[in-house]
């Protein structure tokens, strides 16, 4: 982008005067004395912020300056989105991210302008606690205060650009927003925009639609088997080596963009004392750990938002029947572009679903996460937990956008929840609201809910017990309470334990089917712990660094038994790589990568599986491959000449090792990775937020492990060490901007410091001390 010399004039003497007005609110002499407003920022190794404050207000003064230290340039550009500038500060045709998926920014842009509705987030943030709107205050002037102080010595990314401007509390509130509802209508904001009345022609056209195709359409849209994961693991007092609980949290989250976690650590002396790793624009722990409680979440299978099949009036393709009457669509044009509304929400098209408007059928989402400014109550409630229990009740103000929480407890009691955001419909009413024949099929095949909007019962009900109209109530989601383990890898609630039973739960929060092979290996790889003896740390941390790559366990076997018969050299090539390698995914491991580009094309192969999917042997099928059907076996050994082609290709042999192949893509820095894709069952996953195979590059990676801990219990507190896999900082000048992959690639992990002493000892330079205006 162009500087220009009036903007920077104008940006100047804003933040000159947010640095003077900072200056002139105080001096204090030391940080938190009682009422003061100052708020203290003292770093350890890592670069890990430890920040204290006498009010809520302060503290999130504190943590927007700190992150600010790391990742100005990055708020900055979410900011630019919130505004919906992009396509003037980095052009319409270039790409930008929108919550998960990239999209031009001109789209970027007019979904902005059109779903945000600042009058409505007002309303909503009003809604919540004074905690918790202090909190947003304090945010927005502790950014500020940042730009005012470094005006002229930020980053190389965005020093001196127009785009750079400071924070107001309604671009917070639009932030917050973009979060929300990146699980919903945000994942189809390409199918907003482009939802418009049919003309002639295409209101006769074919809506037939290929299952698969559609599934895939939702797949990459992020709304079917999510690109956000993760794993959770809780233990309980009957196995773990201390008789206190102990947590493995391991989301699965990309390294760049408003998802990236930032490690922090957050104290109100007397009130809130929490640490762990949050999304860096919120002022809270996420995922974390406080003296009694720790705590990890995981991408639930609940449904964020309901379609709505809309029967159109007969003379009028731009309204709807409802209860046999017609209503007119609302519409209002921005930018030149006209956007349509009904009383179920705006209109989408998702033509390779078969979704589109024709002069008979249109569609609407409703979603649930709209105007959702609940989570940082949630996430105080929790920072205060004192037991699991607490911490389950904590989710009852329903702010949990799209998340599982998975938690252990001194005392040493295990917990799984979903009390995550999902409407309310139950299995009847989905039942009596079954769309027609095309949209219903969608259900099985994508996982997509379409209900019936030519009726008004089919609107979500209103559970007296739900402090949110529409949304299930706590009483009404799962929760379980052990004292052995509960587990969860993105699949649903069913899967938390082989012994939990489970009432009647909705099916939109889930159901048994079972999609993620990492829920088959932690279901298998937990027993096989366990039966070497009572838990420790170290022993769950070394299980998850193991690198087991579960499906080639049932798959490779197969293959290689079947060696004999290879059709080509490149196929027997295939195998040898294949039989020298260890079904690991370490640094060291050498054919890893075969195996990944040959299952990335064979696991879609119709009927590939000798022992296809069993409901009564959830973990033990499917399995092997079907190399005894000439059909099959010639696909499978197409997939294998096609793996091995391409590495070769790519410049890669096929026995190198997977550290020599698989590195950061958002360093040049070769930092070699261990892990593998969620495909492969790989516990420990990486990948990348657009999936793509291997190429001159290696195997380049921007998803998967991101901020990984385990915590138990002692006398004085928390015991917990993490990795941060990618550092604090985006700052490619910043000494934290790969200081933990390099950790991460040695798994080396690092002891956190919570208590004051601890924190005092690892201090490393003198505190930043501030004083909010």
């Amino acid at each position: 982008m162009s500087k220009t010399p009036r903007r920077r004039t104008v940006l100047h003497a804003t933040l000159t005067a947010l640095a003077a007005a900072a200056l002139l609110a105080g001096c204090a002499s030391g940080p938190n004395a009682p009422g003061d407003r100052s708020v203290s920022i003292t770093r350890t190794p890592f670069g890990i912020p430890h920040i204290t404050a006498n009010d809520p207000e302060s503290l999130a003064y504190g943590v927007a300056y700190a992150y600010a230290q790391d990742n100005v340039c990055m708020t900055a550009d979410q900011l630019v989105t919130a505004r919906g500038q992009r396509s003037a500060a980095f052009g319409a045709k270039t790409t930008g991210l929108l919550g998960r998926r990239y999209l031009p920014n001109e789209q970027i842009d007019l979904f902005v302008a059109a779903h945000m509705d600042d009058a409505a987030l007002e309303r909503a943030w009003a809604a919540t606690s004074a905690q918790t709107q202090a909190m947003a205050r304090g945010y927005v002037a502790g950014y500020n205060r940042f730009l005012a102080d470094n005006a002229a010595r930020l980053p190389q990314a965005c020093q001196g650009q127009a785009w750079v401007k400071p924070m107001t509390l309604p671009e917070y509130r639009r932030m917050g927003e973009v979060l929300a509802v990146q699980a919903g209508i945000a994942a189809l904001a390409d199918g907003m925009l482009g939802a418009q009345p049919p003309a002639a022609k295409a209101a006769q056209a074919d809506t037939s639609v290929n299952l698969a195709d559609a599934a895939q359409a939702l797949r990459e849209a992020g709304l079917l088997d999510s690109p956000l994961g993760s794993n959770a693991w809780a233990f309980g007092k009957d196995v773990t080596a201390n008789g206190s609980g102990m947590l493995l949290g391991n989301p699965h989250f990309p390294w760049s963009g408003p998802n990236r976690f930032y490690e922090l650590h957050l104290t109100i002396p007397g009130q809130m004392d929490v640490m762990g790793a949050g999304i860096g624009t919120y002022p809270v722990v996420s995922i974390g750990f406080n003296k009694d409680v720790a705590w990890s979440h995981t991408v639930s299978t609940g449904k964020r938002f309901t379609l709505y099949e809309l029967t159109l009036d007969p003379q009028d393709s731009t309204a709807y029947m409802v209860d046999g009457k017609s209503e007119k669509m609302t519409s209002r044009t921005i930018a030149g572009h006209t956007l349509w509304s009904s009383r179920w929400g705006p209109l989408v098209v998702i033509p390779r679903a078969g979704l589109t408007w024709t002069a008979k059928t249109a569609y609407a989402l409703r979603d649930a996460n709209a105007g959702n400014a609940r989570m940082m109550d949630t996430a105080l409630a929790f920072a205060r937990a004192r037991s699991v229990q607490e911490l389950h009740q904590a989710q009852a103000n329903l702010g949990m956008p799209w998340v599982n929480t998975l938690a252990a407890d001194r005392h040493g009691t295990a917990m799984y929840a979903d009390v995550s955001v999902v409407p309310d419909v139950d299995a009847a009413q989905l039942a009596r609201c079954t769309p027609g024949k095309p949209a219903a099929a969608l259900l099985k095949a994508a996982g997509l809910v379409v209900l019936n909007g030519a009726r008004a019962d089919c609107a979500w009900q209103r559970d007296a017990r739900s402090p949110v109209p529409g949304l299930i109530p706590i009483e009404r989601m799962p929760v379980a309470y052990r004292t052995d383990w509960v587990q969860n890898s993105n699949d649903s609630f069913f899967y938390t334990h082989p012994g939990q039973k489970w009432g009647d739960i909705s099916p939109l929060v889930g159901d048994a089917s079972l999609s993620r092979p990492r829920t088959r290996a932690g279901l298998t790889e937990i027993p096989q712990m366990l039966g070497r003896g009572k838990l420790t740390l170290a022993a769950i941390q070394q299980q998850l660094f193991e690198n087991r790559n579960f499906m080639a366990s049932v798959i490779v076997p197969d293959l290689l038994a079947a060696c004999g018969n290879a059709p080509s050299t490149e196929a027997r090539d295939g195998c040898a790589a294949l039989k020298g390698w260890n079904r690991h995914n370490n640094l060291d491991a050498r054919g890893a990568h075969v195996f990944r580009e040959f299952w990335r094309t064979a696991r879609n192969i119709p009927g590939v599986y000798r022992v296809p999917f069993d409901a009564r042997q959830p973990v033990a099928t499917p399995a092997g491959l079907k190399m005894d059907d000439a059909a099959t076996a010639a696909k499978v050994w197409q997939a294998l000449e096609g793996a091995v082609k391409l590495i070769r290709t790519s410049g890669f042999a096929l026995d190198a090792t997977l550290g020599s192949v698989q590195h950061p893509a958002i360093t040049d820095e070769p930092i070699p990775l261990h892990g593998g894709e969620d495909f492969e069952g790989v516990l420990n996953n990486l990948g990348r937020q657009e999936p793509a195979p291997i190429n001159k590059r290696g195997l380049r990676i921007d998803y998967g492990t991101s901020y990984v801990q385990t915590v138990t219990f002692d006398a004085r507190g928390p015991v917990a060490q993490a990795i941060l896999t990618y550092g604090e900082s985006t700052d490619p000048a910043s000494p934290h901007a790969n200081d933990q992959m390099r950790e991460f690639s040695a798994k080396r992990w690092h002891a956190l410091p919570f208590d004051a002493d601890d924190v005092a000892k690892a201090r490393i330079g003198e505190p930043l001390v501030l004083v909010r205006p």
